[in-house]
């Protein structure tokens, strides 16, 4: 396991220690818990524009109408 410094204004650092406290979980847990959900999120993304690129837009156009159709219910 790895120990990362970072710099953060205090208004920053007194909220996430709220969030956590709210949680009931240390800050370290907190991090740990956002970067994965940031990391998930830019995998995804990553993927998608990847089979985007391979894909054809219209087929692309006319899954997310589906999704904003399925989403809109």
């Amino acid at each position: 396991m790895s120990t990362l410094t970072i710099r953060l204004p205090e208004d920053k650092h007194l909220r996430l220690r709220k969030l956590a406290e709210h949680r009931s979980m240390s800050i370290n847990k907190l991090m740990e818990e956002l970067a994965t959900i940031s990391i998930a999120e830019f995998d995804a993304e990553t993927r998608f524009r990847t089979l985007a690129a391979k894909g054809s837009a219209k087929k692309g156009l006319a899954l997310l109408d589906k999704l904003d159709a399925a989403f809109a219910r």
